[in-house]
């Protein structure tokens, strides 16, 4: 999959979806496709694609492989691969990861430390 803000993602896409009227709070832990949709508060460790959609408001540290912020995000955010920030999405907090993207109208306020993925995989850049 490309970036997954330029892909339409249909709920099939997904094995779980948190719908709007949820209120979650808790630890939340999974490995497949994931989207949230309502509210969720406290700690996030993803295997899988994460997906916090529009509307959605999530306040909790989240570790992931890849994860697509549409919706409001408070925490920290750790992914593997990418974090996408949406031109609807807004987080505060940190991130680190190998690779980000953040949409011309989205609000990030934090710090951004992007960490490479496999160093035997590029040339030295010290």
């Amino acid at each position: 999959m490309t970036d997954v803000h330029n892909d339409t993602l249909e709920d099939e896409d997904f094995d779980t979806i948190l719908s709007a009227d949820i209120d979650f709070t808790g630890a939340l832990s999974f490995e497949k496709p994931f989207l949230i949709r309502g509210k969720l508060s406290g700690t996030i460790e993803a295997q899988g694609l994460l997906v916090v959609d529009e509307g959605a408001v999530v306040d909790a540290d989240i570790t992931g492989s890849k994860v697509v912020i549409r919706g409001a995000v408070k925490g920290d955010v750790t992914a593997a691969e990418k974090v996408e920030v949406s031109g609807t999405g807004r987080l505060k907090g940190n991130v680190t990861t190998p690779e980000i993207s953040l949409e011309t109208g989205c609000v990030f306020n934090g710090l951004c430390t992007m960490e490479e993925r496999d160093k035997a995989d590029m040339g030295s850049v010290e």
